[in-house]
């Protein structure tokens, strides 16, 4: 069996499906000859019927295209089809997702171009790490061909290479090393393709001659096919640490570690709960599935394991699919609503749950309790660090008005999140204040301790209180790269039920204060998730190139809006403290010692609150429009005006911070 640098022949189209016809017959050994039920020319056709997907073959690699050949959609229905006639083609399925989509992805193609923009010196090295992962049959087939390097200028050209994370680029893997290593580091077998059924185990061995004369690979079974370490090499990234001048450090800095998370979890115990990576991403079918087309003789095999390889990126899937023919995409529209169908389905039903536990009124402040559970098998989120997950939470009293809302839009920026301070938001355990919220999110610290998106400056961890996965233990030999940091670490409620760590949970607990609210009250609590927040984006727009630029048009153009997950709903009914003002405006304290001030609409919605300093200048401006809401003025000590505009008026006040 040859393994990296062994180049098989190269066989042309053609010639292949000449082949075909004349070998399967006299390669396989059983009493009645197998004959195709598709000629040489029904062949060649259903392989360029998979509209742009390429057919080609650069000596290592094959285009996905030529693989649809048989696993496509069979045209006469006897292959990749459920019993009820649903077409489940491994090529379908995978073409609109974000792995087959890698190499086009103009996100990771912007990105690239502010790394190396930045850090110059290191261009070559930055895509050379990155093409590994998505771009990796042009990576490869150019470095076992001798070559160093792979360009982004010879990707685009390379069909192959655009093809992105196609079959051969997981199916070749070699076996005796999964799960050894990491950060793109792929080793590949060039004349062998890996699938789950082992020959030995079925009752009807894998037939090898019709892959080996159609395409130059021997089909061997391997149970690691269904298995995490499948996928572990691209899903743990190490990265190496430049500083601020470029300088290499000679540090590290673990960007991300889904495999890990999942190794310190308890799906991956030898427990009832175990789980792959697979099992989510490729949902199995436990029926028969024939799983090659053309020959009618074949069985059926189970498990099936879906090639959905779905994840969360609902925001990437909808600009790539409202961009198909500048980014030069080949998926259809159809293909992709229905990989976002799977990807909003998934978010929506298996990856978390939220509840609202309601607490006593106590003084002027009511009490709630909300727990997210994290359902995934692994940090939620996970993988590239610009994703996170937020929980808004609201009160509204029985007219519909706002009594409290965090995790509200920002005024200025409806996708950026109100409150969400400079430089970045802490974990929190107690919320009492709509200028806090909860993000869940990693942030990456340069040299100096400052936040960056700058992933070859990132240096250390300043905050990681993502949601950890059930069975998440910090004793676990995996903890060094899956670490929890920040104030998360000490918080009692994370990952922790009564003290017990592993649970996978965070419990956040609220304290409104409701002075003057009486009657009945809906509590609303969301888990919202966001791929590419605003934030992230900010540093890398700052760049002058064409690549960031045409992927900037095609942002905002899509608007970067948050997914609900999950949503939880409570009714109260409150009996506040009696305010005999509450019918009327006020702001107060005043003075104020920390800064926090409540202005109450009484019976009129705030609209607008202008904040000036005594020399009348501006300093900052908020819409909104609720009957009561607390502000932070600035830090520095003084006197301020506060100008609110209501529904039913004007009112101007100074007010003093201390």
């Amino acid at each position: 069996m040859k393994s990296f640098l062994l180049k098989r022949p190269k066989l042309t189209l053609l010639s292949i499906g000449a082949v075909a016809v004349l070998v399967l017959s006299a390669a396989y050994s059983r009493e009645a000859k197998p004959m195709q039920y598709h000629s040489q020319d029904e062949v060649v056709q259903m392989m360029m019927s998979v509209t742009g997907l390429p057919v080609g073959d650069n000596g290592y690699f094959t285009g996905s295209g030529k693989c649809a050949g048989c696993h496509g959609i069979d045209p006469v229905g006897n292959a990749n089809m459920t019993a009820e006639g649903v077409h489940i083609s491994p090529t379908e399925d995978w073409r609109a997702t974000m792995m087959a989509n890698s190499a086009k992805d103009p996100l990771w193609r912007a990105k690239v171009a502010h790394e190396t923009s930045v850090n110059p010196a290191h261009a070559q090295e930055l895509v050379n790490k990155c093409t590994s992962c998505h771009a990796p049959a042009g990576r490869y087939s150019h470095l076992m061909m001798g070559e160093e390097n792979f360009t982004m200028e010879q990707l685009v050209e390379d069909s192959i290479a655009l093809d992105g994370v196609n079959c051969g680029t997981c199916h070749q893997q070699r076996m005796d090393n999964l799960g050894q290593f990491f950060s793109g580091e792929l080793h590949y077998h060039t004349d062998t393709i890996w699938g789950p059924y082992v020959s030995e185990e079925l009752s009807f061995p894998i037939f090898e001659a019709a892959m080996t004369s159609f395409v130059g690979y021997t089909p061997v079974g391997n149970h690691k096919v269904s298995k995490s370490e499948m996928c572990a090499a691209c899903h743990t990234l190490v990265t190496n640490t430049a500083d601020l001048e470029g300088n290499a450090t000679g540090n590290t800095f673990i960007e991300q570690a889904t495999y890990h998370e999942w190794l310190n979890s308890v799906y991956n115990t030898n427990t009832p709960q175990r789980k792959e990576c697979q099992g989510c991403h490729m949902p199995r079918l436990d029926e028969p599935i024939v799983i090659a087309s053309g020959y009618a003789f074949l069985p059926g095999r189970q498990p099936f394991g879906q090639h959905w390889l779905v994840g969360g990126n609902t925001f990437m899937l909808g600009l790539m699919r409202d961009n198909a023919e500048e980014l030069g995409v080949t998926a259809t529209t159809d293909n992709f609503n229905t990989v976002i169908d799977r990807t909003l389905s998934q978010l929506q039903n298996e990856t978390a749950t939220i509840e609202i536990t309601p607490g006593e009124v106590d003084g002027d402040t009511a009490r709630y309790s909300v727990r997210i559970t994290n359902l995934s098998g692994h940090k939620l989120p996970s993988g590239y660090p610009a994703r996170r997950a937020y929980l808004e939470f609201e009160m509204i009293d029985e007219e519909g008005n706002t009594i409290f809302h965090s995790g509200k839009p920002a005024i200025d920026s409806p996708f950026e999140v109100y409150g969400n301070d400079l430089p970045y938001e802490p974990h929190h355990d107690l919320i009492t204040s709509e200028e806090q919220v909860q993000i869940y999110e990693m942030v990456m610290g340069d040299v100096n301790g400052n936040p960056t998106t700058v992933l070859e400056r990132a240096d250390e961890m300043l905050k990681d209180n993502r949601l950890v996965p059930l069975g998440f233990s910090t004793l676990h030999s995996a903890y060094d790269t899956t670490m929890i940091v920040g104030a998360a670490a000490t918080d009692p409620n994370f990952n922790k039920i009564g003290g017990a760590e592993g649970t996978g949970t965070d419990e956040v607990r609220f304290h409104i204060p409701v002075t003057g609210v009486n009657g009945n009250v809906t509590v609303r609590a969301k888990i919202m998730f966001q791929a590419v927040p605003p934030r992230w984006v900010e540093e890398m727009f700052g760049v002058e190139n064409d690549v960031i630029n045409a992927f900037e048009s095609m942002y905002w153009e899509a608007g970067p809006a948050p997914v609900q997950m999950a949503m939880a709903e409570e009714t109260s009914i409150i009996v506040g403290i009696p305010n005999l003002e509450a019918n009327k405006f006020s702001i107060g304290p005043n003075p104020t010692m920390n800064g926090m001030i409540t202005v109450n609409g009484g019976k009129d919605t705030i609209k607008e609150i202008r904040i000036y300093n005594l020399q009348g200048q501006l300093i900052e401006t908020r819409r909104i429009n609720m009957i009561r809401t607390q502000i932070n003025l600035p830090a520095a000590m003084g006197t301020y005006i506060i100008d609110v505009h209501t529904s039913n008026g004007r009112y101007v006040e100074k007010v003093i911070r201390r």
